[in-house]
């Protein structure tokens, strides 16, 4: 007969000793907290890697001609950084990192549906990340396609691509495996007495984007496989000469990569939904019209792709069908912003840096919001379509909605994740340095777009020189900020006060487990009563 070891409830994750020690008591755990802390030191890796790469870039194009690098160089510095910056950390970020950690302890579980399968996920991601990296540090040179691996350069290059495509298709199977285990915990294992209108709004973001994971994923790893035979047997789908259609990829591509925007955004609106009415102390407004908004986006989210490809010949009908439906998608997410105001309408406010991280997220989000409907807008995007305006746009919506999202996540939840608080003046000083060089860095790039400026160009004309100079200095203030921000959080793991259970007076059930929880998160699961909900004050 098996015994059963019993894990006392008063060991924290941190502080287990289990079946292995040191790191193999890390990378071979099963416990949705460690593994999501594996994510997270990953991700910074990567994430250090991509910004380094990015000021190599701003470095370039800080004056015209050559200051750095050479043209081949660049085009393989930006393709690198976009399969980095987008496969690696904002498609995973938050539902790897946070969902991870906090969607079991939030509805009542204590551990996901399929622990082994969660870690699973993570060896597939560093395997992904070691092989886009191989394919720059071996081979017949970095890949210099751009991260969409658009047709026909992507088997027309000699460059080293194969590794990084089947690296990217790797992560594609991490993010399935993870929208897997988010959709069966979510249905099966919320706590008794949690019905679907009681679950915080986190996990309903997560839910949303799990499902575009596990169905939208497939369609870029089938593109890329088929890449990947153009390339070696010349197969002919993708190839003109062979009877293929370079567009057909973008439309494949763009089936996956637009809904994939809504996998990045989505959890990250979440984690807003949460911090907003705990530093508000306010039942969050609009909790159904949240949900039912993240719904929306993730449906609508499917048939919005033809809007990257409105200069690609297609048909006036479609055109015009893409153009109205990327209209509509907004507005669900308007829907979020309007009622996160609200929630802070004549609320008693504490603005600590998780809620100015928070309201900086939507000010950033709304810009770049604005700004995609100057994309979605046929007469304008012809006008402004592959020039700086479509990379400022991008950066707003991407790294300004996932990047600020994520920090103020970190700060919120850090006290319950490492038992900690960080040092609240530094934690301040990086917010601001960040947000100036974020703004500084990207803004220009708008009145750039505006000028015409191509966009991913090695070199520009004497009349684009001044914003470039300018964005350049912006990424270097905006990286200092990045540096104040991640020192801070890596000093206070150590050094930090010890934090309470519940610094933030949050009403969801994570603040109501020990800091930092233990490894089963609850000695009993929690029942939900008919008063109980997520926001109660």
């Amino acid at each position: 007969m098996q015994t059963v070891t019993q894990i006392p409830h008063d060991v924290s994750y941190l502080d287990y000793k289990g079946k292995y020690k040191g790191i193999f008591s890390w990378i071979f755990s099963t416990d949705h907290k460690r593994i999501s802390l594996l994510y997270l030191y990953s991700m910074l890796t990567m994430f250090t890697v991509g910004v380094l790469l990015g000021l190599a870039m701003k470095l370039e194009l800080i004056a015209p001609g050559k200051t750095i690098m050479d043209p081949q160089t660049y085009n393989a510095v930006f393709t690198v950084h976009g399969v980095i910056m987008i496969f690696m950390i904002v498609i995973p970020g938050l539902p790897a990192v946070f969902g991870n950690f906090m969607l079991p302890i939030m509805i009542g579980a204590k551990d996901v549906a399929f622990p082994k399968v969660n870690l699973l996920s993570w060896y597939f991601y560093v395997l992904g990340a070691i092989l886009v990296i191989s394919s720059v540090l071996f081979g017949n040179g970095t890949p210099d396609t751009g991260w969409t691996f658009y047709a026909p350069y992507s088997f027309k290059t000699g460059t080293n691509l194969l590794p990084a495509i089947f690296g990217a298709f790797i992560l594609g199977f991490s993010s399935i495996l993870t929208g897997l285990n988010f959709i069966v915990t979510i249905h099966r294992m919320r706590a008794p007495g949690m019905t679907w209108m009681k679950m915080p709004l986190f996990p309903w973001s997560l839910y949303g984007t799990a499902w575009i994971q596990l169905l939208a994923t497939p369609v870029i790893g089938i593109t890329l496989v088929l890449v990947a035979l153009e390339r070696i047997f010349g197969i002919g789908v993708f190839d003109p000469t062979l009877g293929g259609d370079p567009v057909l990829y973008q439309h494949l591509f763009w089936i996956y990569s637009h809904p994939a925007v809504y996998v990045m955004i989505l959890p990250a609106m979440g984690a807003i939904s949460e911090i907003i009415p705990t530093f508000s102390q306010k039942h969050i407004f609009g909790y159904r019209a949240i949900i039912a908004s993240t719904l929306a986006i993730a449906f609508v989210g499917y048939f919005v792709w033809g809007h990257h490809m409105f200069t690609s010949g297609m048909s006036g009908t479609a055109q015009y069908t893409f153009s109205i439906l990327t209209f509509l998608v907004a507005i669900p997410s308007a829907i979020k912003v309007f009622n996160w105001i609200s929630t802070m309408h004549k609320a008693s406010i504490n603005p600590e840096i998780p809620f100015l991280w928070a309201v900086t997220f939507i000010f950033v989000f709304m810009i770049g919001g604005l700004s995609g409907l100057v994309l979605g807008a046929l007469a304008t995007d012809v006008y402004v379509h592959d020039t700086a305006f479509v990379v400022a746009h991008f950066h707003f919506i991407v790294f300004g909605g996932v990047g600020f999202s994520f920090f103020g996540a970190i700060h919120y939840w850090f006290p319950k994740m490492f038992g900690r608080m960080y040092d609240k003046v530094w934690a301040k000083v990086g917010w601001a340095f960040f947000t100036i060089g974020f703004l500084t860095l990207y803004s220009p790039m708008f009145y750039l777009g505006m000028l015409g400026m191509p966009r991913r160009y090695y070199d520009y004309l004497p009349e684009f020189h001044a914003a470039n100079i300018l964005s350049s200095l912006g990424s270097w203030v905006m990286t200092f900020g990045l540096l104040i921000v991640v020192i801070n959080l890596f000093r206070s793991v150590k050094i930090g006060a010890i934090a309470e259970i519940n610094p933030w007076n949050g009403k969801t059930l994570e603040w109501t487990v020990p800091s930092p929880p233990p490894v089963e998160n609850f000695e009993e699961i929690p029942v939900y009563g008919e008063k109980d909900g997520p926001y109660e004050y």
